[in-house]
Parts: structure tokens; sequence; C-alpha cells
């Protein structure tokens, strides 16, 4: 790409663009056919692109749609290895990442062993990894510390990590440990750990099972369920045992705040469907905590909710401290016990969120000279980084900037240094990752990752060379795509369309989530009235009108705190913006939630 250095031109480059999604027609038309409203429709065309299955299973999603677990690749084996442990009463390990799937693929493991299949908690040792001193997966700190337990487990059972773990699975092995891999990161390019007892994974290249992209909780859940039908099976616990849909609401919270595919995906929208419905009936002390810190207001739960307000309090703690007050709170069998819980969540919420802005506004600014060079990647690296941020902060770049980024801070290793990237549409990161790899293996001795997001491991001294080859990379993706900031909308609603039902309308296509966005509209508006709101005064409360309709609307981080809008009271105004129901003391009104405006 040509570099560009006029300062003028680099802010217009970097200056959001609205588009209209672009739609598929046949889709929208077979929609329209099938009984969809063309708002609907729309919606549905201008987000699955391509699709040609039925729309039955994502319009109306179901359990029934759900794939049988014994279609995943060595399940089978898996779950007879899990049920002779049980049989046999051995010590069981429950090794997963430290993230919000880890987390809940935790719960789903242990809750299943413990109340369905009557483990003892005595026979149970939980091994959650630190993001900053252990690092991700089985990593050797992990291995070290499952050596030491005593008694030892002879069976490791993971969630949500292991599949490029296969050096620290072989000392696991060869110290007598057995270890069963579910997970669902992509596999690297020689194949599952060969030292696994068995590899669970929908993105093995023979796995039959429809759906590669469940989360690592969807796999753990697949995987118990397997194992209560062997144990049923060979008459260790009654076919009346219960079968595990009600882990489904463990399982709707993690694959929501993985931010894996609710697109395409009928087994991903069903699950979270379904157990938003379990996790609205208000039954575990982890929902209730969290509805009563909401306020009353936030009950009914939608996906939002789980991606916005309980994933990052949950991620928050193994962002900055040990991940187990995040299992505590999920775990937690009384209210007191949750709220206590959720207090520290909360606290290291609030605390990531500062270090996050600190480390986001220094990150923008070390960015300029690939922006000014017009480089298809940004890859910067903060000294005093917090690592466990870095993720956030390179999806903040790429929001900003409009291509992907990568955030490195050192690492705990000496002379290694960590890193986290988000990519953009029409890059898939962990093959880029690959391909970097095969250009500079030296400079890239550890990565891991899927098309959105993934992590490296890079030394200090083979900085330059990864970013050589990551921008080589990148760009050989990429080729000549234009890059900047896009907000793809669906388009214009007419006056009479800004009322509730058109919300109702849509909501009926949820769940909403990465791949299948919330419906985003854009117009131009009147402002009638407007304020700074907010502690800091950073957001903008609005009065907009569109003819004779009236609107309040809400633009949350639209300034600067201290700064003034760019526009006042009878200017006209270009939005990108959701439709949001506005609950206040029980009564509902629409609000328009701004994501984006402009001056006409």
């Amino acid at each position: 790409m040509d570099a560009v250095t006029d300062p003028i031109d680099l802010n217009e480059r970097l200056k959001p663009r609205i588009q209209p999604r672009p739609r598929d027609e046949a889709l929208y038309a077979r929609a329209r056919e099938e009984g969809l409203t063309e708002l609907q429709a729309r919606v549905l065309a201008g987000r699955i692109n391509g699709y040609r299955g039925e729309l039955a299973p994502l319009v109306s999603p179901s359990l029934r749609h759900l794939a049988h677990p014994e279609k995943l690749a060595d399940a089978g084996r898996a779950a007879e290895r899990i049920a002779q442990a049980v049989v046999d009463g051995e010590h069981i390990g429950i090794l997963t990442d430290y993230d919000v799937d880890g987390i809940t693929s935790h719960v789903v493991i242990r809750r299943t062993l413990v109340e369905l299949f009557g483990v003892p908690e005595a026979r149970l040792h939980s091994l959650i990894g630190h993001r900053i001193h252990d690092g991700y997966g089985i990593s050797l700190p992990l291995v070290e510390r499952t050596l030491a337990l005593s008694p030892r487990p002879s069976l490791v059972i993971t969630a949500d990590c292991g599949s490029s773990d296969e050096p620290r699975i072989a000392r696991l092995k060869e110290a007598g440990i057995e270890v069963v891999v579910s997970d669902h990161h992509a596999l690297p390019v020689e194949g599952p750990p060969a030292s696994a007892f068995a590899v669970v994974n929908p993105t093995r290249d023979d796995c039959t099972y429809p759906d590669p992209t469940i989360a690592g909780c969807m796999v753990a859940w697949l995987v118990m369920s397997l194992t209560r039908s062997v144990l049923i099976a060979w008459g260790v616990v009654p076919a009346a045992t219960p079968k595990l849909s009600p882990w489904l609401s463990y399982v709707a919270l993690g694959t929501v705040a993985d931010c894996v595919s609710l697109g395409g995906s009928a087994a991903n929208r069903a699950v979270v469907t379904h157990g938003l419905a379990l996790i609205n009936r208000m039954e575990a002390a982890c929902w209730r905590a969290m509805a009563e810190r909401l306020g009353g207001d936030s009950v009914p739960f939608d996906a939002e909710t789980l991606a916005f307000q309980m994933g990052p309090r949950i991620n928050a703690r193994s962002r900055l401290d040990d991940p187990y007050a995040a299992l505590h709170f999920m775990l937690a069998g009384d209210d007191t016990t949750a709220a206590r819980h959720l207090e520290t969540l909360d606290q290291d919420n609030q605390s990531r969120k500062a270090i996050e802005a600190d480390m986001a506004e220094e990150a923008k600014a070390l960015a300029l000279p690939a922006l000014t060079a017009n480089e298809p990647a940004i890859v910067v690296f903060l000294e005093d980084g917090h690592p466990g941020v870095q993720g956030i902060v390179a999806s903040r770049l790429v929001q900003a900037f409009g291509r992907p980024a990568l955030v490195l801070t050192p690492a705990a290793a000496p002379g290694m240094l960590t890193g986290s990237g988000r990519s953009i549409e029409g890059l898939h990161l962990r093959d880029a990752l690959q391909r970097t790899f095969a250009l500079a293996p030296e400079a890239l001795p550890r990565f891991g990752g899927h098309r959105g997001a993934a992590g490296v491991g890079v030394p200090r001294n083979h900085v330059t060379a990864f970013h050589a080859a990551f921008l080589q990379a990148v760009g050989e993706q990429l080729g000549d795509t234009e890059l900047c900031p896009r907000i793809f909308t669906d388009g214009e609603l007419a006056p009479r369309q800004l009322a509730l039902a058109t919300l109702d309308e849509l909501e009926r296509l949820a769940p909403f989530g990465r791949e299948f966005d919330a419906p985003l509209f854009q117009g131009d508006f009147l402002v009638e009235a407007l304020r700074p709101v907010g502690a800091d005064g950073s957001h903008l409360m609005l009065e907009l009108s569109s003819g004779a309709t009236s609107l309040k609307a809400i633009w949350f981080r639209a300034l600067t705190p201290g700064e003034m809008p760019a526009f006042g009271v009878g200017d006209p105004l270009r939005c990108a913006f959701k439709l949001n129901r506005n609950r206040w003391r029980g009564r509902e009104s629409l609000q328009l939630m701004i994501d984006y405006a402009e001056p006409l």
C-alpha cells in the first residue's frame, strides 16, 4: 500500500464512513417468501450473506436443531475415559482457560461431575491458569502445579484450551496423567496433540460435527452430555439422571462472551436463546446478584446484557488477578456469597476500565506512524502496558482506525513479549499468524486463536522481524482492500417506523452478537436539544426530530471530557443508531442509541 503523509488526507481516511450493508438479494427474496417482514428480511440478508441452509433454525432457534455429540470426533473415547474415572473413583483435574468461556466450561464440567454423577468435591481439582503469570492454555506453570498436587489426578479434562499444547500434555502423560482435551480453537498444522488420550475439537479435519464455530463451553457441555449417556448405558447412574439442559445458561454466557458466530450457526443461536430463557428464571444466585447490581429494569437479560455487563466483569478478574473469584461467583449457592464475589469483580472491572483508557490513549499515539505509512495493520508495543488488557485495547484500535491491530506488552518470561490481536472483516487473523510463523518462525514461537482474535508470544529481540512478517502476511490476505473505519447500517427507517412496534419486530430475530450484529440504521435528524451527561460529561443526551416525530437519544462516549460537540440546537445531524427499549419504573419508551453522528 502506498505511503500517505499528508495529515489532512490522514484525517479524512480515518473519518468513519456510514455505508449500507451488502445485501444477499436471493436470501432477501427467500426470507420474504417464507413470511418474514420486509425489515426482518433486510436485516437477515445483510448478515448471513451466501447462506444457503434452512432459515427456520436461525429465525426460530431450537435445541432440536443441535447435532448429536457423537458427531464430534473422539467424543465417544473422551466420554468413556471420563466415565471410567467416575466409576473407578479417580482424582480428576479440570483445567480450563481463564476467560468467560473457560470459566463457564469449568462450571459445566464441575457441576455435572458433582451433582449428576456423584463425584465427591474432594476428588476434583480446579486448575485455571493465571493470565499474567502462567499464560494461556496448558502452560508449564500449570503443569508444575498439577504435578505437585497430592493426591495427584490421574485424569485431566481441559476445556477451551489444549489443542496447541502437545509438549505440556506429553509431560503430563510421562507422569502418568492422561489428558482429555475439549477445545474449539484452531488446531496447529501438525494436527491434534498426539499425547492426549482424546482431543474433542469441532475444527478437526476428521470431525463430522456440522458446526465448527461452537464455543469451548459448548464442546464441554456436549462431552459431558455424552458421558452421562455412557454412564447410563453402563448402569452406573439411573436412566432418570437429569440431562445437562440447565447448564445451558452457562453455555449461553460463554458463547456470547467469547464472540463466536451467531450468524449462520443454528447451534449457537439455539443455546443462547434457550440459555437466556433459563437465566431469566433467575434461579441461580449469580444471575440474581447481577440483576440486583444492574437494577430492577435490567430484567429480562438479553445477549447484550451478557456481552457488555456480565462478560466484562468476569473477564476483568482474570485480566488483573487470579480468576477464581469469577468461578466462585458463578458457583455461588446463595445471594450473599454471589453478591460478595460480584463486588470483587465489579471493582476489578472499574480498575480495568481505567487501565484500558490510559493504554488506549498511548496505543493510538503509537499507531500514528503506521497510519501515516498506510500499513495494512497496526502493531504497537506498550512497555508499561498491562498484559491483561491487550485485547480490549486492540479492539479500540480496530474501531478507531479500521484495520487489524496487535498490542504487545512485556511477558512474565524474561526476554519475551506477549500480545493480543483483533481482526477486521476480510482477514482471518490466525491464518495471518500461521503465515507470519512460516515467514519468521524464530519471531513467533507461540500463537493461537481464531478468525477474529488471537494471542502471540514474541521474543523481544525479534520484534522487528515479527512486525515485518506480520505486515506481509496481513497484506497478502487483504490485497488492495481500502482500510478505514466503516459503519455498516441496515438502511433507513420511515418516521412511522421509529416506534416500539418496530423494535418488537426486530427482536424476533434475536439473539444478536458476532456476525449477527444488532440492527443498526442511519437517518438524518434535526437537533432539538442536547446536553452532556455522565460523571465526566463524556456522554451526550439528545432530543432529535424527523418530520413530526420527536425522539430521545443517547450517545455514549461521544465527547472527550470538557469538550463540546461540533453541532448545536437546530443543526441537521446524520446518525447511525440502534433502537433501544428504555425502561424506567415499569414504563417503556423508545430511545435511539447513537453509535456515530456527524453534522451535515
